[in-house]
């Protein structure tokens, strides 16, 4: 009979096997050292295009190996552990960190005049770039420091909640984000609905989830959803959901803070006014760079910033509230930071959006499936192609305690070398996630 740590054996072998960067699994490998890394001043050149051959498609690009060994060696990476929390934040490729590099020097060498003469072009460019990578015009984003504080501020300044409403999250959305939405209904006065989604998810299941609870709270005025979660790496169906809250008057707002380059991903696709995204995961900016996108109809939705043009305590200011950098006040952020979003950007689009998709998703595939056959654990995420990319959760069947995945996680380092994390709040238990990497 297979043991819970036959499992973890097998899931190290399966996971090792997924990867193409050559990490050191100590228990699978006898503790051999990783091959060496490019050293820093001689970045390895990036291919200017992608493949050879332009007709090779996603699918059949996932398993270009000889390719992926050469976007992995612009990686530098640990040898000490296998990391599979890559979603944390993205570790930058070589020429995206020596341009992050050039830009801090830069700014500490010109200083003040740089800033307030040349900067603010390039911070211009990064927000057309950003804009039109997501698909929205450049003046329906502004630039925050991470997607919690960009989701937090649309929680909070949302007004179109009133007493006796109801405001509605999910067991899989983000922490901070359902202290937001506590903290609305709260001043408010407006009631708050939470509500389980499935396991096993499906597509139906989940819409019908959602379905019901818009049906038994009519009063339901602002619901959160999480387009790519990071406990299980659930996607939701968020258009449908969106659409069937639209016809209910429910306004959306969407944590797709693990979406931006970890999947296709087209704000207009998903229909919600109010999304918050990430740069400094799947996309590899430096860590410190996020986008609150308001939907330019929608703008009025949202409170300006307390104490700023228009808002609360703040000075008027004609056409102030016209414009969505009223609704978030971050001060000074990194200069250097800003300016390397386009070549993050440059990099990215070197690979395609479409085939980064299909190789994480074909080396989440390659130790998960598996994995579904291997006995006393439960693989959570579905293999649907719409709901799942580069993260799946899992969890030993029947153990859904904190100690009890805690210890798989300490396991899993202590005697494989694997480093990920447990994720609780589900409604089931909690569970250990694992992403994939972009080699």
């Amino acid at each position: 009979m297979s043991t819970r740590r036959d499992f973890l054996r097998r899931a190290a072998l399966l996971s090792a096997a997924s990867l193409a960067t050559p990490l050191p699994l100590r228990a699978v490998q006898g503790g051999m050292a990783a091959p060496p890394v490019p050293d820093s001043a001689s970045p390895v050149p990036f291919p200017s295009s992608p493949f050879a051959s332009p007709n090779t498609s996603p699918r059949e690009a996932a398993r270009d190996e000889p390719y992926w060994r050469e976007i992995a060696r612009q990686y530098r990476v640990t040898d000490e552990v296998t990391n599979l929390e890559a979603g944390f934040f993205g570790t930058m490729p070589d020429p995206v960190l020596a341009a992050y590099q050039r830009n801090v020097d830069r700014v500490n060498r010109e200083s003040s005049w740089f800033a307030r003469t040349r900067f603010p072009a390039m911070a211009q460019e990064a927000r057309q770039r950003t804009a039109a990578a997501l698909g929205v015009d450049a003046d329906e984003i502004v630039f925050a420091r991470n997607a919690t504080e960009a989701l937090q501020t649309l929680i909070r300044q949302y007004n179109g909640v009133g007493p006796g409403d109801t405001v509605m999250y999910a067991d899989l959305d983000y922490p901070a984000m359902q202290d937001a939405m506590r903290g609305l209904a709260a001043r408010h006065g407006a009631n708050l609905v939470t509500l389980d989604l499935p396991e096993p998810a499906t597509r139906e299941g989940i819409l019908e989830t959602y379905r019901e609870a818009l049906d038994a709270h009519p009063r339901t005025r602002f619901l959160l959803l999480t387009h790519a979660n990071n406990k299980t790496g659930l996607i939701h169906p968020v258009r449908a959901i969106h659409e069937m809250a639209q016809a209910r008057g429910v306004d959306t707002v969407v944590d797709a803070a693990h979406s931006f380059g970890q999947v296709p991903l087209d704000l207009r696709e998903l229909g919600s006014p109010y999304v918050g995204v990430n740069l400094h995961k799947w996309v590899g900016a430096p860590v410190g760079v996020a986008a609150m996108v308001i939907r330019r109809d929608a703008l009025g939705g949202i409170d300006p910033a307390p104490g700023g043009p228009g808002g609360a305590g703040g000075p008027g200011a004609a056409g102030a509230t016209d414009r969505i950098d009223t609704r978030i006040q971050v001060g000074t952020m990194d200069f250097a930071t800003l300016m390397t979003v386009p070549d993050a950007l440059d990099f990215q689009d070197a690979i395609g959006v479409e085939r980064k998709a299909a190789r994480l998703r074909y080396l989440r595939d390659t130790w998960a499936i598996p994995a579904r056959e291997i006995e006393g654990v439960d693989i959570l995420t579905p293999d649907d192609p719409e709901l799942v990319g580069a993260i799946t959760g899992f969890r030993l069947r029947g153990d859904g305690s904190r100690e009890g995945n805690a210890a798989v996680v300490r396991t899993l380092m202590e005697e494989f070398g694997i480093f990920t994390v447990a994720r609780s709040g589900l409604a089931r238990g909690d569970c250990v996630e694992c992403h994939g990497i972009t080699g």
